[in-house]
């Protein structure tokens, strides 16, 4: 939250020197945030992207220090590297720009690439389409970067461009077609990975073409930074991850942590909460233990009436299941498609209604003892706190 006592959040953003792009799309965006930000740029000097050494010097991390340090000037509360450069060169080179820049200013700091990541995170995004403007050698180098984390860049489409002014000045209607070919496969998302690129006007109607969010470089790293920042803004009219992105990040977090202190194989939240475009019948959350299968975009039954849910809506207390010997039975896909044998259902009550559920899903039997029904309970009050929220 905002320190320097002007009473909006400042964000600093370190800028590409010949970029046109991530300014004018920031400010825009930020006309629709509920509390007040401001954005604050110093630029770098960064004219080409290739993989040769003296374009990867652009990138060395003094002249970043340099102007990080103007920007601590301003009294900004967060500094964000506005380019994906570590896209190719990695994210340990992001990593390390982070680490120089909190430990030079003190002020808390991210990068485009490291948002673009964790948007694939909050929306259990493996499967990625990619739209660059870069050459194919910078192209695959991004790929191979993405796989490191677990991010399969499934499809791709690029311009073949070098030049980053030239970036700016591809037309609307060659943007769109680019996310569009980058989304024509079976991706769980499309990213437009370049923060010179004008893809945030596109990003709803895009949406809305091709059934997935789309993560645009611009928009990612100012969500990332409203996040880092401290706020929790809803911004509505720029696409999935700045209306709910922060939202389900929290989920995430509680449903990894769900994970880890019970030792489960899979932890899932399913809510309706229609204005944000979620519904029960598709996971808002998912975390999986290595080498089990997933069953976040798994829409195939109708959650309310099956009998454990029903179960949930009578009694409005959690269902604990060392196994399924007895009554409420599961359904028989979870059984015979995902290997559930044992499980812990936990309602979230919101004004007198069922609007969502936590689960716990083990392969193998099991007890649950009272240390795992406390994990449980400390979950389902992050998602009430989450939900005050918004």
């Amino acid at each position: 939250m905002e320190k320097n006592g002007s009473g909006q959040l400042r964000i600093g953003m370190l800028t590409p020197s010949s970029n046109t792009c991530l300014e004018p799309m920031t400010a825009a965006i930020l006309l629709e945030a509920e509390g007040p930000a401001a954005m604050y740029a110093s630029r770098v000097p960064v004219t080409r992207i290739a993989l040769d050494s003296q374009a990867t010097a652009q990138f060395q991390v003094e002249p970043m220090l340099a102007a990080a340090r103007l920007l601590a000037d301003a009294q900004v509360d967060v500094i964000v590297w506005n380019g994906t450069a570590g896209s190719w060169l990695g994210v340990d080179h992001d990593l390390a720009l982070v680490a120089a820049i909190e430990k030079e200013t003190g002020i808390r700091a991210t990068t485009s690439t490291l948002a673009l990541l964790d948007a694939c995170r909050a929306f259990g995004v493996t499967r990625l389409g990619l739209a660059v403007p870069y050459t194919t050698d910078v192209t695959d180098r991004i790929v191979a970067r993405y796989a490191e984390h677990g991010v399969d860049c499934a499809r791709t489409a690029s311009l073949g461009l070098t030049e980053n002014t030239d970036f700016a000045t591809t037309p609307a209607q060659r943007v769109r077609q680019l996310i569009e070919q980058a989304g024509a496969g079976d991706v769980h998302a499309v990213a437009v990975v370049c923060t010179n690129v004008y893809g945030a006007p596109h990003v709803v109607d895009m949406e809305n073409e091709l059934g997935v969010p789309v993560f645009d470089s611009v928009a990612a790293t100012l969500w990332q930074a409203l996040r880092i920042g401290g706020r929790s803004d809803a911004i509505t009219g720029w696409g999935q991850l700045l209306a709910t992105g922060t939202l389900r990040m929290r989920f995430q977090d509680l449903l990894e942590d769900l994970l880890s202190g019970t030792g489960a194989d899979r932890t899932t939240l399913r809510i309706d909460l229609s204005k944000l475009g979620l519904h029960v019948d598709l996971t808002a959350g998912e975390a999986v233990a290595p080498g089990v299968r997933s069953i976040r975009r798994d829409s195939s039954l109708d959650q309310r009436q099956l009998n454990t849910v029903q179960w949930l809506e009578r009694h409005r207390r959690p269902l604990v299941q060392p196994h399924f010997r007895a009554d409420p039975t599961p359904p028989d896909a979870l059984i015979t498609v995902y290997g559930v044998n044992a499980q812990m259902l936990a309602p979230i009550e919101r004004g007198g209604e069922l609007v969502a559920w936590l689960s716990v899903h083990s392969l193998s039997e099991r007890e649950w003892g009272e240390a795992d029904e406390n994990v449980l309970a400390e979950a389902m009050r992050r998602v009430h706190e989450a939900l005050d929220g918004i």
